[in-house]
C-alpha cells in the first residue's frame, strides 16, 4: 500500500511540477526530492564537512555482569547499538540495518536487550530482542502497529510495552513472555485516547505500575493487580489536574515513588503507601525545579534524579528509605540524560552533553551508602570533525519582555543568545523549538556553530510561552485560544533585537521544526515586514487538517494542547490563525523541509503550504525525503538539508549569491 501511495504521490508531483514550471531534481538515489532548490556548489560539501562529521554516543545499557556498557552511535549512515568494554575503548557494533535504533532496555538476569526500530521514519516502532553475545535478533511485536515504552519484570521473563495493535488508535499496554513463542496478551485496554505505558513491576510480578499521560499538565499513576485485574488510581484526577510521573516501587513494594506538582505547582519528590491510607508524603525541593528524570536502582536501595536548574542539569542521589537526597557535585556543567543503573546497583551510566561537547557516555561509581559516590569516568570520546570546540560561541541567558492581557502587563520570556566574534551588528537567526511542550537548553549544536562561523550570524533560541522548565502556568499560556500568544513572543523578540547594538534588526530569519515549524510559518504571516526569510521543517500549516490527519493514536493528546477541531467555535478559530489560510500576508522566501513518512505532522501539511505559496507567487524551496519521517535521521539526508539551509540563509538572509 505504501509503495502504491508513494507512486501516486510522485505522479501527482510530476503533474504539479509540469503545471507550475517547478525546477525539480533528486538526490541520494532518488530519496530526496528537491523543488526550486539550486544545485549544490561542488565546494560546499567540503566547506561544511567538519560540521557534518561530528559523532556522538548515548548511553544505552549494561552487560549482565555490570562490566561493559552499550551505547548508541553512528559509524555508518544511522545510529546502531555498540558495546564498549573499557573506558575509551573500541566500539563493537552489535546491530546493523538501514534504520536507527530507538529505545533500548536490558533484560534483567540475562545478556539480552530489548530494542525498538521503525521503518523509513514512520515511527511505527517494532520491538526486537537482541542476544548481545551472538548478535542474533528476533522480533517480538506484531510487525505493523506502534510498539514502544517498554518495561521488564524483575525476573526478566515478561516484557510489557505500549502498543496500538488492537485498533490502530488506542494506546493499550501489552505483555509478552519472551521465554515462550506465545504472542503478547492485552494487559490494559485504553480507549480514552491518552497515552498509557508500563513503568515498573513489583518483585513478585503480581503488580504493575502504570503511567497515564493525558497532557503535559495532566498525568496520572495507577497500579494494576495481575491476579484480579483491578486498576487502582494512586495519583492525579480530573478535578485537579497535575503532573504525576512514576519512578517505581520501593524495596518493600509497599510504597510507590514519583514526582508531582499537585501540592504547590512545583516539582516535588513524593511517595504513597499502597497498604495504608492513600496519603501522599511530599519531599520539598528548592523552588523552580523541573525534575526531568527519576529512576531507582535494581536493588531499590538508592535512586537518582535530574533537575533542570536554569537550563543546566543537576544530578542528585536519593535514599528511598529516608527520602533524603544529595547533589553529585562532580558532574560537569551540561545536560544529562539516559540514566541507567548497572545490574549490581553499584554504578550509574549516563549521557552528558554540553554546548562545546556532543553526547558521550559516562559512568559514576557509587559508594556503599545510598548518598555516597566515588568517581565519574568518561567512557566514550566522540569525534567533533576537527573543529576547535574551544572557539565555540557560548550561550548567554537573557530575558525579554512580552505583553500579556492581565495586570502584569508583560512577562519575561527566557532565551539563549549565541554571538559570533566581532563588533556587529550581526544578522540574526531565531531558532524555535518544537513540542510545544519542550524547552531549548544549551547543548552541542553543529548547526548553530556552522551559522555562527560560516555566516557570521548570531543565533537566538527563545523559550516562548508553552515551554517546559518555567512552571506549570507557563506551559499552559499558549493552550487553546491563546495559541497566537506564542507568536506574539516572536514579535516581542524582534522588538528586543531592534534595541541591541550588536544585532541587525534588518537581517533576521526564523527557523523551526514541528511546532516550531508552525511558529516559523506564523512569524512569516505576522512579521514579513521585519523578517528576511523563514525555514519551516515539518511544520503545522493548518491546525484543522493536522488534527484530522495526524495518527489516530496521538490525536486526543494533541487536542488537549491545540483544541478540539470538532467544536465549531474552536474549528473556526483554528482555521483563522492557521498559516495556510493567511498565505497572502507572507512576503518573504520560505524553505520547507518534510519527511514523506511522517506520522506526526503528515506530509500533506507541507504540500498544501508549498502549493498555496506558489499560487501566491512566493519564493519557496521544498525538500521532501522519501525515506524519512518526523525529522531526518539518515546522515546523507541530514547533510544535504544542512547544505541547502546554508545556501538559503546565505542568499536570503545575507543577500549573497
Amino acid at each position: 500500500m505504501r509503495s502504491m501511495l508513494t507512486g501516486m504521490f510522485l505522479l501527482l508531483l510530476s503533474a504539479n511540477t509540469a503545471a507550475n514550471d517547478v525546477h525539480r531534481w533528486t538526490a541520494n538515489n532518488g530519496q530526496l526530492v528537491m523543488e526550486d532548490i539550486p544545485a549544490i556548489p561542488a565546494s560546499l560539501p567540503q566547506t561544511l564537512s567538519r560540521y557534518q562529521n561530528i559523532r556522538s554516543a548515548r548511553f544505552a545499557g549494561w552487560s549482565e555482569d555490570s562490566r561493559h556498557i552499550f551505547i548508541k552511535t553512528r559509524f555508518g549512515l544511522v545510529k546502531q547499538l555498540h558495546r564498549v568494554d573499557v573506558p575509551g575503548g573500541a566500539r563493537y557494533q552489535l546491530t546493523y540495518g538501514r534504520e536507527p535504533i530507538g529505545e533500548v532496555v536490558g533484560q534483567p538476569n540475562n545478556h539480552q536487550l530489548a530494542f525498538t526500530r521503525d521503518k523509513g521514519g514512520d515511527e511505527f516502532d517494532q520491538v526486537f530482542l537482541l542476544d548481545s553475545e551472538n548478535g542474533m535478533t528476533r522480533m517480538l511485536s506484531d510487525g505493523s502497529a506502534l510498539n514502544n515504552r517498554m518495561a521488564w519484570d524483575r525476573q526478566g521473563r515478561h516484557l510489557a510495552y505500549r502498543s496500538t495493535r488492537r485498533n490502530g488508535r488506542s494506546n493499550d499496554i501489552w505483555i509478552q513472555n519472551v521465554e515462550s513463542t506465545d504472542n503478547a496478551t492485552l494487559l490494559h485496554k485504553a480507549d480514552d485516547g491518552a497515552l498509557w505505558k508500563p513503568v515498573d513491576f513489583s518483585r513478585d510480578g503480581q503488580k504493575v505500575l502504570i503511567q497515564q499521560f493525558i497532557s503535559v499538565a495532566d498525568s496520572r499513576i495507577y497500579v494494576k493487580d495481575m491476579n484480579t485485574g483491578a486498576l487502582r488510581l494512586l495519583a492525579g484526577n480530573a478535578e485537579n489536574p497535575a503532573s504525576n510521573i512514576a519512578a517505581g516501587f520501593d524495596r518493600t513494594d509497599n510504597y510507590v515513588l514519583f514526582v508531582t506538582n499537585q501540592r504547590n505547582d512545583e516539582a516535588e519528590l513524593a511517595s504513597i503507601n499502597l497498604n495504608g491510607p492513600a496519603d501522599i508524603t511530599f519531599v520539598s525541593s528548592r523552588g523552580g525545579w523541573d525534575i526531568s528524570r527519576f529512576t531507582l536502582s535494581p536493588d531499590r536501595k538508592r535512586g537518582v534524579f535530574i533537575s533542570n536548574e536554569g537550563g543546566v542539569s543537576r544530578l542528585y542521589l536519593l535514599d528511598p528509605e529516608r527520602m533524603t537526597y544529595k547533589l553529585v557535585d562532580s558532574i560537569p556543567l551540561g545536560l544529562l540524560s539516559d540514566l541507567v543503573f548497572s545490574p549490581d546497583s553499584k554504578k550509574l551510566g549516563m549521557t552528558l552533553n554540553s554546548a562545546s561537547s556532543p553526547n558521550d557516555a559516562f559512568v559514576l561509581d557509587l559508594g556503599r551508602k545510598p548518598l555516597t559516590y566515588k568517581k565519574l569516568t568518561r567512557w566514550t570520546y566522540s569525534e567533533v570533525g576537527g573543529l576547535d570546540t574551544r572557539k565555540f560561541s557560548m550561550p548567554v541567558a537573557v530575558n525579554f519582555p512580552s505583553p500579556v492581557d492581565d495586570q502584569r502587563g508583560v512577562i519575561p520570556i527566557p532565551a539563549f543568545v549565541y554571538l559570533p566574534p566581532g563588533d556587529g551588528p550581526f544578522p540574526v537567526i531565531i531558532h524555535v523549538h518544537g513540542g510545544p511542550e519542550n524547552q531549548f537548553r544549551p547543548h552541542f549544536n553543529s548547526d548553530f556553530q556552522l551559522w555562527i562561523d560560516q555566516l557570521g550570524a548570531a543565533v537566538i533560541a527563545p523559550n516562548i510561552r508553552g515551554s517546559l522548565g518555567y512552571g506549570p502556568e507557563y506551559i499552559t499560556l499558549d493552550n487553546g485560544y491563546q495559541r497566537e500568544s506564542a507568536v506574539q513572543d516572536i514579535g516581542a523578540l524582534l522588538d528586543w533585537i531592534a534595541q541591541q547594538p550588536l544585532l541587525d534588526e534588518n537581517r533576521v530569519a526564523v527557523i523551526g521544526a514541528s511546532y516550531g515549524g508552525y511558529i516559523a510559518l506564523a512569524s512569516a504571516v505576522h512579521f514579513s515586514d521585519r523578517l528576511r526569510a523563514s525555514v519551516d521543517r515539518l511544520g503545522i500549516s493548518n491546525f484543522v487538517t493536522f488534527l484530522e490527519n495526524t495518527q489516530d493514536y496521538r490525536r486526543e493528546l494533541r487536542r488537549a494542547e491545540y483544541g478540539d477541531e470538532r467544536d465549531p467555535e474552536m474549528r473556526a478559530f483554528l482555521e483563522r490563525i492557521s498559516p495556510l489560510n493567511n498565505t497572502d500576508k507572507i512576503k518573504i522566501p520560505l524553505f520547507v523541509q518534510q519527511g514523506q513518512n511522517d506520522p506526526i505532522v503528515p506530509m500533506s501539511e507541507s504540500e498544501q503550504m508549498v502549493t498555496a505559496l506558489r499560487e501566491q507567487g512566493q519564493t519557496v524551496w521544498y525538500m521532501n525525503a522519501m525515506n524519512e519521517g518526523h525529522g531526518f535521521h539518515k546522515k546523507e539526508n541530514s547533510d544535504l538539508y544542512q547544505q541547502v539551509t546554508f545556501l538559503f540563509l546565505k542568499k536570503f538572509l545575507l543577500g549573497e549569491n
